[in-house]
């Protein structure tokens, strides 16, 4: 199996636990194989949590999650030295925290206090925790699922700009439609069948006629084997050679100046933009864009690739201006504009 084989058999593996989010399951993907961290935004109940838990469960990985909340302490998060007394000899060791996984999903970020938040930094960034002097790595395979709730904001800690920064993506997630509400109410109600048809079995110790049928079901749906590692170090290989253009490298780069120097671009632009994107915002342009690209088979990014990611590498790295949250303008708005003004060379 290739390795663009093993990624699109894991996307249809998550489609199938994430139904109606499929731009939410290929951003999860693309930020895989970019090696980044990604920031999801949704309303309660729209499958944030399944969505992470549904990637661990189709790659052999280590899933974390740590529940946020306000009297969370950084040492809950990154782990901290704990005191042993060995035959009257004592010693500190490191206890590891829920941090040191592959797949690690911070659910509810902003509801914990900013020291508990900045002790994700080190190892979104740099991919090492530093406690008591001593420096620990991360696994090779490393990625971050932060969520947060657009409602609700009494008694949270908004995120500063420069820890949003450190996202690859930021994707909002939205409702599905009705006919793939349909299809969600359905595949929770066969879970819940198949749950209690293995604890039938489990007590009995005999299996029923309906697990036989439900089993049968498992095979016609096909059974889903867990994707390697070495699947996603050889993506990125692969993504690595995918071929960038000049042309596409001053695209990239003028979609950046067209959020820090808006007036050139546009007098509404420099109303709406108090703060353009940071060279971080260029770098996840590039590295998401070629992501894309190899994604949809492609050898070379091509301006579509760039645009089919652009809100998401952009939304969250400008600071809108008092005029813009006045008239109820929206990052992507200006983005949409963005998008519009700049050509390609």
């Amino acid at each position: 199996m290739t390795a663009h084989e093993a990624i699109l058999k894991l996307k249809d593996g998550m489609s199938e636990s994430i139904i109606g989010q499929e731009t939410v399951v290929e951003r999860l993907l693309l930020v895989l194989l970019a090696n980044g961290n990604l920031l999801l935004e949704g309303l309660p109940g729209l499958a944030k949590t399944r969505a992470i838990k549904s990637m661990a469960k189709y790659m052999e990985s280590k899933f974390s999650r740590i529940q946020f909340t306000p009297d969370l302490l950084p040492s809950d998060v990154t782990g901290t030295e704990i005191y042993y007394d060995e035959g009257g000899k004592g010693t500190f060791k490191f206890q590891p925290g829920p941090i040191f996984g592959n797949l690690i999903l911070a659910d509810e970020i902003n509801r914990a206090p900013a020291k508990v938040q900045a002790a994700m930094l080190e190892a979104m960034e740099e991919r090492q925790i530093t406690v008591a002097g001593t420096t620990h790595k991360m696994p090779e395979l490393f990625m971050v699922m932060a969520t947060q709730n657009p409602i609700e904001q009494e008694g949270t800690y908004p995120l500063p700009e420069a820890q949003m920064d450190r996202f690859l993506m930021k994707v909002l997630m939205d409702y599905p439609d009705e006919a793939s509400e349909v299809k969600v109410v359905r595949l929770v109600r066969a879970e819940e069948q198949g749950s209690r048809i293995k604890g039938d079995e489990d007590s009995s110790g005999k299996e029923s006629k309906s697990a036989k049928v439900q089993e049968s079901k498992s095979e016609e749906n096909g059974k889903f084997e867990t994707i390697s590692q070495e699947s996603i170090f050889d993506a990125r290989k692969e993504i690595h050679e995918i071929h960038v253009s000049e042309n596409i490298e001053q695209y990239i780069i003028q979609l950046i100046v067209a959020t820090r120097y808006p007036a050139r671009f546009s007098e509404q632009l420099a109303r709406w933009i108090q703060l353009g994107a940071s060279p971080r915002g260029a770098i996840a342009l590039d590295k998401c864009s070629r992501a894309h690209a190899w994604l949809h088979r492609q050898d070379h990014v091509t301006p579509d690739n760039v645009r089919s990611v652009v809100h998401d590498c952009l939304r969250h790295r400008i600071i809108l201006s008092y005029e813009a949250n006045a008239e109820g303008i929206t990052a992507d708005q200006i983005i949409d504009e963005i998008v519009k003004l700049v050509a390609v060379a």
